[in-house]
């Protein structure tokens, strides 16, 4: 399972060079089911092996002009907040047995596997219905001025939600981008990469310095430079394949991945 682990670590990183989202859709399922790694520590390495692989795209993206550096210290600095907080307060706090329903004991680990299925449905469903085209016509029709309480304010839930679920959230992040900062799509793209990674690599630090959890740096990193390959080559093959389809296709993907987490879990 972990030769299988690997192999699937390096579409972490080429779904993010691809449609600049979905890795952390990908990374938890991969470090729960196939290495076997307890739900909230999974959590915890997404955080890194995600906000580590949106750095090298983001930095891919300023080279050569596709960041908005305005908009993405607007919505990091409440983002990085929000996902530290979270992970280094909040989420220690959730007691280790939350429920008991009958025979079913709801546990913190199934808890957050609950929720972040459900951040996956939301997030298949954005993609199905092709949001990203829904976005570039409204910024075709309208230019709105760039609302900074709006991207504020975003960038706080997105900041919760990382927190949580160690989601990247990419798939929350470009139409908020487009929508209340006026920029072109691909800009959007780079500006989320660099967003995902400081926001991922701040809520790590909250996990760091937690004596409870126990990090195997030698799988983490060796996750991390899989999925980084597989930036680099999502970015090349980006230029042969339509983005739209891919992007419906792994909607799918990830809706019925969503509907097997809970399954599994309940």
């Amino acid at each position: 399972m972990d030769i299988i682990g690997y192999v699937a670590s390096i579409f972490i990183g080429i779904s993010l060079g691809l449609i600049g989202g979905g890795g952390s859709i990908l990374t938890v399922p991969v470090l729960v089911y196939l290495f076997g790694i307890p739900a909230e520590l999974s959590t915890a390495y997404s955080l890194f092996i995600v906000g580590t692989t949106a750095l090298v795209g983001g930095i891919r993206n300023a080279s050569i002009g596709n960041v908005n550096y305005k908009t993405a210290i607007v919505f990091t600095i409440p983002a990085f907040i929000a996902v530290y907080v979270t992970r280094a307060f909040i989420v220690p706090q959730i007691p280790d047995e939350i429920l008991t329903i009958g025979e079913f004991l709801l546990t913190k680990d199934i808890a957050i596997m609950i929720f972040f299925a459900l951040v996956m449905l939301a997030a298949s469903v954005s993609m199905i219905r092709n949001k990203r085209k829904e976005v570039e016509d409204s910024e075709v029709e309208t230019e709105p001025q760039f609302n900074v309480p709006a991207i504020i304010a975003e960038g706080a839930v997105v900041g919760v939600l990382t927190g949580i679920v160690g989601a990247g959230g990419g798939f929350l992040i470009i139409p908020a981008l487009v929508l209340f900062a006026k920029i072109p799509m691909k800009e959007a793209v780079g500006t989320s990469l660099l967003i995902i990674a400081a926001k991922s690599l701040i809520g790590f630090i909250g996990d760091v310095r937690r004596p409870d959890l126990e990090i195997d740096w030698t799988l983490l990193l060796s996750v991390t430079a899989i999925a980084v390959v597989g930036i680099f080559i999502g970015i090349y093959l980006a230029k042969f394949i339509d983005g739209k389809k891919l992007k419906k296709g792994f909607g799918w993907f990830v809706l019925l991945m969503a509907i097997y987490i809970i399954g599994k879990q309940l």
